[in-house]
């Protein structure tokens, strides 16, 4: 499944932000459309390693797959920040 909303949320010590709810399908749009530069990119890099072409655009697809379900927290000093992909 392709990710379609990331949750952000930012905390400090004195306040605290709302939840930004940040659509991902719409990048997708752009993706799009330099879509066919990137085929070529990742064609040109998997041929210039000896990879094969369909191993990595199957392990591209894997991690942009397996965003869904993704928590990410990180603190430091008294800063909070949280993104959760849905």
């Amino acid at each position: 499944m392709i990710p379609s909303i990331a949750v952000l949320r930012v905390e400090n010590t004195r306040w605290r932000s709302p939840q930004l709810w940040i659509p991902l399908f719409l990048l997708w749009i752009p993706v799009l459309l330099i879509s066919p530069l990137i085929f070529l990119v990742l064609l040109g890099l998997s041929l210039a390693n000896g990879i094969s072409p369909w191993r990595v655009f199957r392990i591209f697809w894997d991690i942009v797959s397996g965003l869904p379900g993704t928590h990410v927290h990180v603190r430091a000093d008294g800063n909070t920040v949280q993104v959760r992909v849905l």
